[in-house]
């Protein structure tokens, strides 16, 4: 199964994802690279190790967030219509490179829309390193098919044949 159809979502339900991601430096330097992101804290060793209270780069924090929505994929949105909306993004402590994170997520909420064959899904994701401190959480909605969805042959994927 690759996502989840609106009526295999309840409230209160806590989704474990893996595997986890072991974000390495090169991924930290080629996401800033291509998000333009020059702060030394990020691109500099030097500067890292000798002027900032970590005493060592740290991850983007975007590169982090887009990992953990990447590791929900396949439970949480991998059928929906749309990602609607994040919101509350919060850093909770730095990611290091070398460090693996893992993401658990919680339903929030589920509603029924105006359409009958779809809904929206509220999603609070929980990111953590592989000492299991928290190092982010964030909220999301998606817009989810239901089962009767006649988008793509009822539901399925092309891969469903």
């Amino acid at each position: 199964m690759y996502g989840r159809f609106f009526e295999d979502f309840s409230p209160g339900q806590v989704i474990r994802h893996w595997p986890g991601r072991t974000i390495s430096q090169a991924d930290n330097t080629w996401f800033s690279l291509l998000t333009q992101n020059q702060h030394p804290l990020h691109v500099d060793a030097h500067y890292a190790a000798s002027h900032t209270q970590h005493g060592r780069q740290v991850v983007v924090g975007t590169l982090v967030f887009a990992v953990a929505v990447g590791q929900t994929v396949a439970d949480l949105s991998g059928r929906s219509i749309a990602n609607l909306e994040y919101e509350s993004v919060k850093h909770d402590a730095p990611v290091y490179p070398g460090d693996t994170i893992y993401c658990n997520s919680r339903v929030l909420d589920v509603r029924e829309t105006s359409r009958n064959d779809r809904g929206v899904v509220g999603i609070e994701t929980e990111v953590t390193n592989q000492d299991g401190e928290k190092v982010m959480t964030y909220q999301r909605k998606m817009l989810v098919p239901k089962k009767n969805h006649a988008t793509l042959g009822a539901g399925k994927l092309p891969c469903d044949g």
